[in-house]
């Protein structure tokens, strides 16, 4: 579940109709250790607001995290001899410090915080919650179909989206989904952005693998559309209602979205938490819950692993095995009845007859056997390739929140010890608290939307099943009334 990368592939290439090769990397000061403190614009738009968690001097910035020609905060040096400082961690590599949580944590990051982009966290019947989207919507993945460019020299698969709140349909090809995943995965580190499913280089027109491909993004733009925060991001709005035809908007939108100053550790300051009484998270709780979580992820993370590889199995045994085992069962019932119709009796054509269509039975059986597979197991393999995809996500969501009760931890102990003084602590520990509740909410939303999948997806699978084995006894039922007249 490592940082994501962004897949090459053959068909999906970046060559041709995006001539800017800027990425949100390129932007001095978007990421990285470097947080400038963005001083207000005259006649700025209104609505915007400047958010700072930057503290005194002391959170150990000897000299990192400044860009060239970014002051240090006044009166850095003196500082420290009143108040320890709490240290960085040495894995520079680690999510916890490339994710900016470290940064947020240590109170170094800083920004304008737009209206639209604040996330509230609220309180629900079962804790910390993102708040709903007040205006839902869900968006169809239709009609993938071939197109080409440069007079046919370049061929691709576009999917027709057609999402419900502007009814109006765009194209988008797979590099698109792509670029829109890796924004995401990089501007969200504690939301679980569901993974696209695998490219193909070779094959990639086979009417099998669009079919599974289309199925998956359906699955894909389902979560997407089911939660709270990525639903409105406005990356993704760009993405599902920029016209296919304006290249222009499309590229504005792109570069917007690559220039967006609110990730790394500025994200964080986007987040609102409930404050007042009763609204703070006792620490060990949290730290408890998603221990708990932890452990639940690793167990659902085996069995999904092992339901997927038994499927598979059983899927395959389906589609050759059984298949070939009653055509066997009816081809040795076919060469008695033609042993049988050796005898010319004529009282014996019914029964002739009758076997014969029994072998007919047996063979039919045989091909509901082969085609069984894609009606209730493979829905149920797509359903786990898109849920490990998100348990892959967590131990790196889990690993920010981690880091945080780590620096909160190592801020008590500092005033414990009179090295570092309460408020600087306590600013800590309300920064850590914005980062554990936006954990637990995400932590919410995976299981209402488990349980929301799974029993769909079960429910699907024993109806399936069940007009499956309807469909068989069909076969035998229709069998055996051929012996009623011999």
């Amino acid at each position: 579940g490592g940082s994501y990368q962004p897949s090459q592939g053959s068909d999906d290439d970046w060559d041709d109709d995006w001539d800017d090769s800027s990425t949100v990397a390129d932007e001095p000061g978007a990421l990285g250790s470097s947080y400038p403190d963005y001083e207000a614009a005259g006649g700025g738009p209104s609505g915007r607001y400047r958010l700072s968690t930057r503290s005194e001097p002391s959170l150990g910035s000897r000299g990192a995290g400044h860009p060239p020609g970014h002051p240090h905060p006044p009166g850095g040096g003196g500082a420290a001899k009143s108040s320890a400082t709490v240290s960085r961690n040495l894995n520079r590599f680690s999510t916890f410090v490339k994710s900016g949580g470290e940064a947020f944590v240590l109170g170094e990051a800083s920004g304008f915080v737009k209206d639209g982009d604040k996330l509230c966290v609220v309180l629900g019947p079962r804790g910390p919650e993102w708040q709903e989207n007040p205006y839902p919507f869900q968006c169809s993945i239709e009609d993938p179909t071939k197109q080409t460019k440069f007079k046919g020299m370049k061929s691709y698969i576009a999917y027709k989206l057609v999402p419900s709140h502007t009814g109006q349909q765009v194209h988008r090809r797979y590099k698109h989904f792509d670029w829109l995943y890796g924004r995401l995965a990089e501007k969200f580190p504690v939301i679980s952005v569901p993974h696209l499913p695998e490219k193909q280089a070779t094959g990639r027109f086979e009417e099998d693998f669009i079919s599974k491909r289309r199925k998956g993004l359906a699955w894909w733009m389902d979560h997407m559309c089911s939660h709270p925060v990525l639903a409105q991001c406005d990356a993704f709005q760009h993405f599902l209602t920029c016209p296919s035809t304006d290249e222009k908007a499309w590229k504005q939108g792109k570069r917007k979205a690559e220039k967006d100053e609110m990730v790394g550790a500025n994200f964080f300051l986007t987040i609102s938490v409930p404050t007042g009484p009763g609204a703070s998270l006792d620490l060990q709780e949290v730290e408890s819950q998603v221990d708990g979580f932890k452990a639940f992820t690793k167990k659902m993370d085996e069995s999904a692993l092992q339901l997927n590889h038994t499927a598979n199995e059983f899927a395959r045994k389906q589609v050759t095995g059984f298949k070939k085992e009653y055509q066997k069962v009816g081809h040795s019932f076919k060469c008695l009845s033609q042993a049988f119709e050796l005898d010319q009796q004529a009282f014996s054509a019914g029964l002739n007859q009758a076997i014969a269509f029994t072998a007919e039975a047996y063979d039919a059986i045989g091909d509901l056997f082969a085609d069984q597979p894609r009606q209730d197991l493979d829905p149920v393999m797509d359903l786990l390739a898109l849920y490990q995809g998100h348990l892959a996500n967590f131990p790196d969501i889990i690993h920010v929140q981690k880091g945080a009760l780590t620096k909160v931890k190592e801020s008590k102990r500092h005033v414990e010890e009179g090295k570092m003084e309460l408020q600087k602590a306590e600013g800590i520990q309300e920064r850590c608290n914005i980062i554990s509740f936006a954990t637990l909410a995400e932590i919410n939303h995976f299981h209402k939307i488990r349980v929301r999948d799974f029993k769909s997806q079960m429910q699907h699978f024993l109806q399936q099943q069940i007009l499956f084995f309807q469909k068989v006894t069909q076969k035998l039922e229709e069998a055996l009334h051929k012996y009623d007249s011999v």
